[in-house]
């Protein structure tokens, strides 16, 4: 669940319609004085986007209840004649009740007028009966695909935020109406809220005291292609390639049967639950369950190894896996990337990462004593969730609580001459072999929900910059290279600019950079690069790797990579990957855990090798032959059933999803049928 993009939702008020005329209207936007100005007021204005609505059929009862929301409710409307004409124009007796529909025309900016009327709505106590606010919710997100929304209620709730500040009102009196509207969009109960808000208090006092972007600005740098294009001269930025001319490609080939070979585990999105509890409620009504609680009747209990709602890794299931690993295999290097505490984000705290980052290392420690781990940190890793000040934010705001720890724990692994650029961005490279790297990127700094980088998003500490100088040294060296990390250069959480440029280093450095390894998704995924010139070859691959966590219905999983191995000319390319998963069902039936190999990509999908073609191949085919699609689909989930089955629409956007690397850069989708 992104929670900080929650608690930007905003809840955008109701669009009054015009029931007594069945024929399509457009709603302009007016602000507060405007339509107190105006004595024929009959729709209710909403100070963000334009909307029009066309004539459906409705109910009686919907309409009395709007009628008698508005009547007693909003008192932002005149209340004079004006507001009794509105109400009387109504027909309360007849059966058509428009529903609301999308038409997209041009945003409008938030102006100061728009911005009061929308914060005077949000407050006040007596604006939001549970019926209307559900119902909102369920017109709004019908109208609107996921990404409009964030748009449209991340432009509304960056107004109100900076009207407070404008006001002069108090920190504790914004802190408040954060938590009051944290409850009203239905982030969480007024409990998580009260937690959950205060946890962002330096955060949003620093960042906001800082930029000088109104609300199309800031929500256009982090959902451009559904807000209005950003005005921030800093948003688009570009790095600079050395002088140093591509060498020619070589396409790859695959090496001889009898060339040595390494095993890979990649371990993601542990997601640890120190609180998970057997028998507890695994439906809860938080954003975490599986801790407290008695099941009511036909709801399900927290099942001894797992559950498949909202619920984390147990503890016991964690050691259970550790053990069966290092009983049965033999790595000769271990990826961990990131996302080590529960979803509990409301009840985190400094003290409280760094406990479970030792408790975690300790683990690793004990059951492979001996075999190298090369980590990335993930965006759930510090407190509060996904913040991650650049380097400039120093001090008590600083971000070195984290990166100093991360530097002393990784000490077992890595040298200590990573240790300056563990300290300053928590991103390191280590020489492997000779002739092969590996890279650890810091990717929060590409994450949209770190709100720091809205003060300045320009290649925050520095890290691109500093990627260019490794991989070109690497180039030099004729050195193979290995890039880790945990979000996906290529999902929309990674800002526009931060993914741009590291497509472009990718595609000048493809002939070093071989491999890349995320997680994040708790998915079973990759991403294709494709080159900028020749925009249908492919020229690299991103693995994405399945969570540990089942967390929001999938199964505990891990995953095993065949790697050309250790010799001279190696082309460390990946030859293979299997997937291992836990069967949560069967295991909380049996009582016993049993880890089972779920699948091999080369042999699944009948791929000759694993080369950035043949993953092209692959989605080819996807396109035209369901079997082979739904097989995807099936490993996505870590074979666990969905409730819902994937229509035309749905495997198109997966398809998508991809042939995307660059993120919100869907130009390769055209090729999707």
């Amino acid at each position: 669940m992104k929670l900080k993009e929650s608690l930007m939702c905003v809840l955008p008020m109701l669009i009054l319609i015009d029931v007594a005329i069945p024929k399509p209207l457009t709603f302009e936007l007016r602000s507060r004085d405007a339509l107190l100005q105006d004595t024929n007021v009959n729709k209710f204005h909403l100070p963000v986007r334009r909307f029009s609505h066309s004539s459906q059929s409705g109910t009686e009862n919907h309409q009395k209840e709007i009628v008698k929301y508005v009547q007693t409710s909003f008192d932002v409307l005149p209340t004079d004649g004006a507001t009794n004409k509105y109400l009387q124009h109504s027909p309360v007796g007849t059966d058509n009740f428009p529903s609301i529909a999308y038409s997209p025309g041009n945003d409008v900016q938030a102006t100061s007028s728009n911005v009061k009327l929308l914060s005077e709505i949000l407050f006040r106590k007596s604006s939001f009966g549970s019926f209307v606010i559900d119902r909102l919710k369920k017109w709004l997100k019908g109208l609107l695909n996921v990404s409009e929304w964030e748009c449209f209620v991340c432009k509304a709730a960056i107004g109100v935020i900076q009207r407070l500040f404008l006001a002069g009102k108090s920190e504790s009196e914004i802190m408040d109406q954060l938590i009051k509207l944290c409850v009203t969009v239905g982030v969480a109960d007024n409990r998580i809220c009260t937690l959950l808000v205060p946890e962002f208090k330096d955060e949003i006092f620093t960042v906001f005291d800082k930029i000088a972007l109104d609300p199309h600005e800031v929500c256009g740098v982090a959902f451009r292609k559904e807000c209005a294009l950003p005005y921030h001269p800093l948003h688009m930025w570009n790095i600079t390639l050395p002088d140093t001319p591509k060498p020619p490609v070589v396409e790859p080939i695959l090496p001889p049967v009898s060339a040595p070979k390494m095993r890979v585990l990649q371990i993601s999105d542990i997601h640890l639950d120190p609180l998970y509890k057997e028998g507890s409620n695994a439906a809860c009504s938080e954003p975490l369950c599986c801790r407290t609680g008695t099941p009511g009747i036909g709801q399900s209990a927290a099942g001894k190894w797992g559950d498949h709602g909202n619920c984390d890794t147990p503890l016991e299931t964690l050691e259970n896996l550790f053990q069966h690993l290092s009983t049965n295999e033999k790595f000769d290097y271990i990826l961990w990337t990131g996302d080590m505490p529960p979803h509990d984000v409301w009840n985190q705290s400094r003290d409280g990462q760094l406990k479970l980052l030792q408790q975690l290392t300790d683990i690793f420690l004990k059951y492979f004593p001996k075999t190298p781990i090369y980590s990335a940190i993930g965006n759930h890793d510090s407190a509060p969730v996904g913040s991650f000040p650049p380097p400039f934010i120093t001090g008590n705001l600083s971000i070195s609580w984290l990166y100093n720890a991360l530097a002393a724990n990784w000490e077992h692994w890595i040298p200590k001459d990573t240790f300056s650029d563990i300290q300053k961005g928590s991103y390191y490279t280590v020489l492997v072999k000779p002739g092969f790297r590996i890279v650890s990127l810091n990717t929060n700094y590409c994450n949209v929900m770190n709100m720091w980088l809205l003060i300045n998003m320009t290649d925050p500490a520095d890290e691109l910059e500093w990627l260019i100088g490794v991989l070109q040294a690497a180039e030099d060296k004729h050195e193979k290279v290995h890039i880790i990390g945990h979000i996906p250069p290529g999902i929309n959480i990674c800002f526009m600019a931060w993914s741009s440029n590291y497509h472009t280093i990718i595609n000048r450095y493809e002939s070093t950079v071989v491999a890349q390894f995320f997680g994040h998704t708790h998915k079973d995924s990759f991403e294709i690069f494709y080159d900028a010139k020749e925009t249908t070859r492919p020229i690299n691959v991103a693995y994405i790797s399945p969570s540990v966590t089942p967390y929001k219905s999938t199964n505990p999983g891990y995953r095993i990579y065949t790697i050309d191995g250790d010799y001279e000319n190696s082309s460390r390319m990946v030859l293979d990957h299997e997937n291992y998963i836990l069967n949560l069902t069967d295991a909380n039936l049996s009582g016993t855990p049993k880890w089972q190999k779920e699948y091999s990509a080369k042999h699944a999908y009948n791929m000759p090798s694993l080369f950035p073609t043949d993953w092209d191949n692959l989605v080819k085919k996807m396109k035209t032959t369901d079997q082979i699609f739904n097989l995807y689909y099936r490993y996505y989930f870590k074979s666990q059933p969905q409730s819902k089955q994937c229509n035309a629409e749905c495997k198109k956007k997966m398809i998508c999803v991809l042939q995307t690397a660059k993120s919100q850069d869907t130009s390769q989708c055209w090729r999707v049928t």
